[in-house]
């Protein structure tokens, strides 16, 4: 309570001074508000004195001095600053851009926007094999290369008498496997068929210089047909072994047959003239093709087919509405195969490629699928 007494009596005093201190209107000088709060201060609490203090300074007379300000030599004086001169934007000129001239994303202002060029089926292409067309940043083989179609003519007959055969007989066919076989069957006969390919690609492997793919595919061959029993399952997976498809076709490019003519086959599809040579070579290694029995052989080719176009049924949606479906497929085929042919020569690349190029998986009717001629003098 001590220390708020001081403020509690300032507070009180200024109360009855109130109106005595509306009548000083004049300004005091720096000197009399010293002497005045000197002596409010030794008045303290006694009113009569702090009335004493105001009366003497309304009996002082009025201090007139007016204070030296101070002089600023002419030599330090602020120069006078004159507006800046209004400049017009010069004209937009329409001449080329000069070498080392800064571009408008380098300056900082956004470019307008491009009009997308391409065509319905290079939008669908990319939608399902990633944005490849004329990308720099993928290596050159991963790149969209130039199709080499001088029989185009008589690949769109060809495509058109697939696509009808694909309407009226494979892809209802493999809608009603998907609606009727349970996913885990049907992943199980993928997996026999896959496991059924490994000794073709094992000896593709050996031929392309490729020994330890060979040994990993021998390997896959034989964990899934012990231990996945028959290759239903596929422990091999689960070993890190990995799952890398070979065919001769792809060992003819390896050796040197590099741009070879797009060929549509009848009921096998998108090919090249190599990939069809590759086809006769990869014939006699065929596991299917060595059944003699056509009761076994031909339901077992029928449901390999089956299998085929039900991996396909994904791929469906992309091409529907495609302004030129056969170029579509074509143009993604031969993408997919040149990277099948050339990409393991960039391993030290694999992780700037996209996800398409890097799943090894190529679903297309396999070679196994070819008739078997009978034996002279057979049944």
């Amino acid at each position: 309570m001590r220390l708020y007494a001081p403020l509690l009596a300032s507070v009180l005093l200024a109360l009855p001074l109130a109106g005595h201190a509306q009548i000083l209107v004049r300004p005091l000088s720096a000197q009399q508000r010293i002497e005045l709060d000197k002596c409010l201060k030794e008045a303290g609490e006694d009113r009569e004195a702090a009335r004493a203090c105001w009366r003497k300074m309304e009996d002082a007379e009025p201090d007139t001095t007016i204070p030296e300000q101070p002089q600023v030599p002419p030599t330090e004086q602020p120069p006078a600053t004159e507006p800046a001169p209004v400049t017009e934007p010069p004209p937009a000129t329409t001449e080329p851009k000069q070498e080392g001239e800064p571009t408008p994303t380098e300056s900082g202002t956004p470019p307008p926007p491009q009009e997308d060029q391409r065509t319905q089926a290079e939008q669908d292409f990319d939608a399902l094999y990633g944005d490849a067309y004329g990308d720099p940043n993928l290596p050159t083989p991963a790149a969209a290369s130039p199709v080499y179609d001088p029989w185009e003519r008589y690949n769109r007959q060809m495509h058109r008498f697939n696509n009808a055969i694909d309407r009226g007989v494979a892809r209802p066919l493999a809608r009603g496997y998907v609606k009727v076989v349970p996913r885990p069957l049907r992943l199980g006969v993928s997996n026999f068929f896959n496991n059924l390919g490994q000794p073709v690609s094992a000896v593709n492997a050996l031929l392309q210089g490729k020994p330890k793919q060979a040994g990993q595919s021998l390997g896959r061959f034989l964990l899934n047909s012990t231990l996945g029993i028959g290759g239903i399952f596929d422990p091999a997976s689960d070993a890190k072994l990995p799952n890398k498809g070979e065919d001769f076709g792809q060992t003819l490019g390896y050796w040197g047959w590099k741009n070879s003519r797009y060929f549509e086959l009848p009921l096998f599809g998108p090919r090249t003239l190599r990939d069809t040579f590759g086809m006769v070579g990869d014939a006699p290694l065929s596991p299917l093709r060595q059944v003699e029995s056509d009761s076994t052989r031909i339901p077992l080719q029928g449901l390999q087919l089956v299998d085929v176009r039900a991996q396909l049924l994904a791929t469906d949606s992309f091409r529907e509405g495609a302004e030129d479906d056969y170029a579509l497929v074509r143009d993604a085929w031969i993408q997919r195969r040149d990277y099948q042919i050339f990409g393991d020569r960039m391993k030290n690349q694999e992780e700037m490629l996209p996800d398409y190029l890097q799943d090894d998986s190529n679903p297309q009717v396999p070679v196994d699928a070819m008739p078997v001629m009978p034996p002279e003098g057979g049944r």
